[in-house]
């Protein structure tokens, strides 16, 4: 029996061919009823002015906006008719620029297709808004634009992305999910626009003739979850290896920026080991090459490489290189790709490269699209692997730029996949790639974008890193620890804090020295008091108990998708306060993080219910109650074991130590 009879039989009302106009007659219903499989949800489709609102047992989880659906040029208006094909019902409405809007509702047991799109257009833009008063607050997306305010939820502030793509460099993902565990997945390939503000969320697709999505209606926002993985998928494997869980990533980007040499480079890696605070690697980042896109070693600055390779490895570190797939005009490299084609074209001229500007100046990008171009790249990459000793690679920049004419039938989210493809044939240290859109089962791991050497680059940083994990990319990092973003150095107490939330995550990225670094802003050398180097080391030492913990984790985001650091929600749905919680989360399912992450030495701590170990105190703490102002001087990560959690004994015993 189809699914939408079977539904029927089992009491769904569906309102069947209606005469035009539909207004005057009752709006259509779809009720999908309560199972083993499926939580019930009701579905109304307005027919006044074509939209629709969700339902679950009289409260409302979902509206569309009164201008429910928009193209270019026009606005969805009354319903003319309502018919049934199969299991889709069909609405036909008028619009503002006189052409017929079609909406096409699928249902399932936990959830249902929406699909429209309008009769004899093109490809252009397509936007269904949202009403969110009625719909909880709103999480997911990704990250929102480098230099903008993350809200959280995204709900409470205002996002506005006119570039939310594939081809960006952001973490950006075409899903969304609230409070009332809707999750909304846009189905598209091409950039879309995303708005949410003034009580309204504007989600619009371009380049595309139909607006397809996914609602998902479940009980809880862990199954949202789950649902929209099983439909992208979740990690094959984790790209990063045991060391890497256990131990920092040190890139020298935000320690010195540009101005790096042999020396510094080698100096300031030794001083971190004599500091206690060595991890698994030491990466070069921007500048070591002779020219952007090159992939050779700047002689005046880099004079014997494959010594400072082996003066690394002889700290018990590996070395790595920064990266990207673009190459500056003023590069040898970029005459050769121009003459061989290995470079993306130009839009509107397909016979040109195309070029684009990015922080480091005009380059053109290497066409992924391109078997022998991808194979001319990674065969640059292993040959500095072969003759210096280079163990990998942090990959930066975007694979696309839509600014460019894709290759052949190529769309952005395929650049995605080619890039992704490619790289996961080099170890990438722990720093990974920031691949999105679809990209879960690679199993990278992901950095947030670049944030300020401030109390807010630190809560914008983890904000970040919550929307990457719980939009299925579990292996996630803030970015260096202590912030980048050419600023000056962060102060003493962000530097140890943010490496005190750090070792409460699945990875730790670093670059600052805890010892001594450069204002870049002013060139003038920074020391940090005697006992940053210890606080620092004692974050280093307390992320390094949790990796047998932190073992098990990775086997199960492998497993199932679970994500590691993940919001205390997840966990424990109907505690509505950590719906605005931001500086606390789960980190398994066995510790709660409550780091501070602003000044002050104390701070209020909500704990779930059930029964918590403080690793402190050496208390047990009786939870479904905040703890106010509890004592947390720079030398304390405030944190709670979940007594009888998976894992528990084990943390218990190593963080007691």
């Amino acid at each position: 029996m189809p699914r939408l009879l079977a539904y029927a039989a089992a009491g769904l009302i569906l309102a069947g061919t209606v005469a035009a106009p539909a207004a005057a007659d009752p709006l259509s219903a779809i009720s999908v009823p309560r199972g083993p499989d499926s939580p019930g949800y009701q579905l109304r489709i307005d027919t006044a002015r074509l939209g629709i609102s969700l339902s679950r047992g009289g409260e409302h989880l979902l509206r569309t906006a009164s201008d429910a659906f928009t193209f270019d040029g026009g606005v969805a208006t009354r319903v003319r008719s309502i018919s049934r094909d199969g299991e889709t019902v069909v609405a036909r409405a008028d619009s503002t620029a006189n052409r017929p809007v079609t909406l096409r509702i699928t249902p399932h047991s936990d959830r249902f297709d929406l699909n429209w799109s309008v009769d004899g257009l093109a490809a252009g833009q397509r936007a269904t808004h949202f009403d969110l008063t009625s719909s909880g607050h709103w999480y997911g997306g990704g990250e929102t634009s480098e230099g903008k305010a993350q809200p959280y939820p995204l709900s409470a502030g205002t996002v506005n992305e006119p570039e939310f793509s594939p081809a960006s460099y952001m973490m950006q993902e075409p899903y969304f999910f609230t409070s009332k565990s809707v999750g909304l997945f846009v189905r598209t390939a091409q950039p879309m626009k995303v708005a949410l503000a003034d009580g309204r969320a504007d989600l619009a697709v371009t380049n595309s003739a139909e607006y397809a999505s996914t609602v998902f209606v479940e009980s809880s926002r862990r199954a949202v979850h789950d649902d929209y993985l099983g439909e992208v998928g979740k990690p094959a494997k984790s790209d990063a290896s045991d060391a890497e869980y256990a131990s920092p990533l040190w890139n020298s980007w935000a320690q010195y920026y540009r101005n790096i040499d042999q020396d510094k480079v080698l100096s300031w890696a030794r001083d971190l080991k004599a500091a206690g605070v060595a991890g698994h690697t030491v990466q070069l980042d921007d500048k070591w090459e002779s020219n952007y896109g090159n992939l050779t070693f700047d002689p005046k600055t880099f004079p014997d490489p494959k010594k400072l390779a082996a003066d690394i490895h002889a700290t018990g570190q590996k070395f790595g290189l920064w990266t990207t797939f673009w190459i500056n005009l003023d590069s040898a490299n970029y005459a050769y790709a121009r003459d061989h084609g290995y470079l993306v074209r130009a839009k509107g001229n397909t016979a040109q490269p195309c070029t684009v500007t990015w922080w480091n100046g005009t380059a053109g990008i290497i066409d992924l699209g391109n078997p022998q171009a991808r194979d001319w790249y990674t065969g640059n990459l292993r040959k500095l692997m072969a003759d210096y000793g280079v163990d990998g690679f942090k990959f930066d920049t975007r694979f696309f730029d839509d600014r460019c004419a894709t290759t052949g039938n190529l769309t952005p989210q395929d650049y995605q996949k080619l890039g992704a493809d490619m790289t996961d044939a080099f170890d990438q240290q722990g720093a990974g790639i920031r691949t999105h859109w679809g990209n879960q089962r690679y199993g990278f791991v992901i950095r947030a974008v670049d944030a300020d050497t401030t109390w807010d680059g630190l809560r914008t940083s983890l904000r970040r890193a919550s929307a990457i994990s719980t939009d299925g990319y579990p292996f996630v990092e803030t970015d260096m620890i202590g912030g980048s973003n050419s600023m000056p150095p962060p102060s003493r107490e962000v530097l140890v804090r943010w490496a005190q939330a750090a070792s409460l995550m699945p990875l730790m990225y670093a670059s600052t020295s805890p010892v001594t670094t450069i204002d870049t802003t002013t060139g003038k050398q920074v020391v940090y008091p005697a006992d940053t180097a210890k606080l620092y080391a004692d974050a280093v030492r307390t992320h390094a108990k949790l990796a047998g913990y932190l073992k098990t984790q990775v086997q199960q985001a492998v497993a199932d998708g679970t994500p590691i650091m993940r919001p205390v929600y997840f966990d424990f749905p109907a505690d509505h306060r950590f719906d605005t919680i931001d500086d606390e989360w789960l980190l398994g399912p066995a510790l709660l993080a409550a780091p501070m992450i602003t000044a002050g030495n104390a701070r209020d701590i909500a704990l779930p219910s059930g029964l918590w170990f403080d690793p402190h105190t050496k208390r047990v703490e009786m939870g479904g109650r905040t703890l106010h102002n509890y004592p947390a001087p720079l030398d304390t990560t405030p944190m709670f074991v979940r007594i009888g959690a998976p894992g528990w004994t084990g943390l218990v015993k190593s963080l007691s130590h």
